[in-house]
């Protein structure tokens, strides 16, 4: 009878594990993902990675989007890049920026929906300009005005631009009150927080300062993101960030950074 107590006991343990397990299961892969706002069921691969915080997948159609280029740069980032010119190329630098001033303004800022260049970091120059002169950034009159210029032309100008007086605020640093997008990201639609690569808890060599930049321009750039008209990030790696951002969230953050501009040039 003891024993026979005790087979019984086993069997309702082991089908309240079961059932228990079952339970958990619809309500971390079902029921739970299914509250959220933007769900959309999609399978059960969809919603085994929902529940378990990556994302299904991380390119789309295999990894390239349709009419990607096969390299997005051929510009190769060195740390040389970020170091400081000698006075002479300034000066080369300064007279080729006459020819910028319309619409990058005098010192830099620009009073259209340009980018601010003034103090933005080499580098960034650099990369932006050789990828425009080969093509893979398109804009029709920066692409025309940059296949004139050589690599020296080039670095003179990111020299000049990089000496001007520092018309940016301190770095965006890591505070409770920043907005969600720019502090943490948002992993599980594969964000990666803005001040990761762009200032404040890290700069990634090649990845320009964004405080103070006109808004219209920030937001023209993140649509381009993503709808994939821009295609000159290394890996995809704005893409993949714009892509899943709504438009609300594309505002929120271009109108964080363009506030972060010093009061006389707001």
């Amino acid at each position: 009878m003891r024993a026979q107590g005790s087979n019984r006991l086993a069997w309702i343990s082991a089908i309240g594990l079961i059932v228990f397990a079952v339970a958990t299961i619809l309500v971390g892969f079902a029921w739970l993902p299914s509250v959220q706002a933007d769900f959309r069921a999609q399978g059960i691969w969809d919603s085994i990675c929902r529940a378990a915080g990556v994302p299904s997948k991380w390119m789309p159609d295999g990894g390239r989007e349709q009419g990607a280029p096969t390299v997005a740069s051929n510009v190769v980032l060195l740390p040389a890049m970020a170091r400081q010119a000698s006075p002479a190329s300034v000066g080369r630098g300064a007279t080729l920026a006459l020819n910028c001033t319309m619409c990058h303004g005098a010192q830099g800022l620009s009073r259209s929906d340009a980018p601010n260049l003034a103090g933005q970091y080499p580098e960034v120059v650099i990369k932006q300009l050789l990828d425009y002169r080969s093509g893979k950034r398109e804009n029709a009159l920066m692409s025309a005005l940059a296949r004139g210029l050589s690599e020296q032309n080039i670095a003179d100008l990111a020299a000049y631009y990089t000496s001007l007086p520092k018309a940016r605020t301190a770095p965006t640093t890591y505070d409770e009150t920043l907005p969600a997008l720019v502090r943490v990201g948002d992993p599980m639609r594969n964000i990666a927080p803005c001040i990761s690569c762009h200032g404040g808890v890290d700069q990634k060599l090649g990845a320009p300062w964004l405080e103070g930049m006109p808004k219209q321009y920030l937001v023209q750039q993140l649509q381009d993101f993503k709808q994939g008209r821009r295609k000159n990030d290394g890996q995809q790696q704005m893409r993949n960030v714009a892509r899943p951002m709504s438009e609300e969230e594309i505002d929120a953050v271009a109108i964080f950074y363009a506030r972060k501009a010093l009061p006389a040039h707001q």
